[in-house]
């Protein structure tokens, strides 16, 4: 689903993502985990198509996102770390608004996204200004308008931000039901035991470098996930 090549971004001097590739396979929720300024955003944005690489390569079911990125964007949905919502508009609105902006019909839409809304507990707030809503609220909305067109790839940058314990338990068996969908899910944590419980493979990532990737068990051996991501990233044998 996913194809990383030697994917690398500069910002002048500075190297955010430093020759990285990997693959992610349909039906696969895969954790990208990494200290703060790792370049894990970074890689997002690119996967994302929202930023260009320097070099390398990112293709999307098949398709180059710098070269097709329209009809790669038409297929997935992103959620980034501070999501943007037009408050003024109801949540039905903000729906059909971004079914829309993906070239589908709401009438095509509707019932996933109203579906979406009583699966998070907010369908009776469906036609209240989203600036009445709460945080948590909003961002179960988030995570509704990003599958409202049914995309076969789901990128997310911390999912659980904002979310009560019910919330985050609603969006770990969502993940699963995707998953069931062979849809896939790409996404960056920094709560461990997120990352643990929901992802099938997990790569690591130091200072724009991967350093480690696998499967949870294969990653931890016998200690905890979170001892073996300090080791990676905080120690001086991390050191590129």
């Amino acid at each position: 689903m996913i194809e990383i090549r030697n994917l690398t971004k500069r910002y002048g001097d500075f190297t955010a993502v430093d020759d990285i590739s990997l693959d992610v396979a349909r039906g696969e929720i895969f954790g990208f985990l990494g200290p703060n300024g790792a370049g894990k955003t970074t890689t997002i944005r690119i996967l994302a198509g929202l930023s260009l690489p320097t070099s390398g390569s990112v293709r999307v079911n098949g398709l180059d996102v710098t070269k097709d990125g329209v009809r790669v964007k038409a297929t997935t949905g992103y959620i980034p770390d501070r999501p943007f919502l037009y408050e003024k508009l109801t949540g039905r609105e903000l729906l059909q608004f971004v079914s829309n902006l993906y070239g589908r019909e709401w009438r095509d839409c509707e019932a996933r996204g109203m579906e979406l809304l009583a699966y998070f507990g907010i369908a009776n707030w469906a036609d209240a200004r989203i600036e009445n809503l709460s945080h948590g609220m909003k961002q179960k909305l988030v995570i509704v308008s990003a599958l409202v067109h049914d995309p076969e790839l789901l990128i997310i940058d911390e999912p659980m931000v904002g979310l009560d314990a019910l919330a985050q338990k609603q969006v770990k068996l969502l993940f699963r039901r995707l998953v069931e969908e062979k849809k896939t899910v790409f996404l960056t944590t920094h709560t461990l035991s997120v990352a643990e419980a929901v992802c099938d493979r997990i790569a690591i990532l130091n200072r724009g470098r991967i350093v480690a990737s696998g499967t949870t068990s294969e990653l931890k051996s016998d200690r905890a996930l979170e001892d073996v991501f300090l080791e990676l990233t905080y120690s001086d044998e991390a050191a590129p």
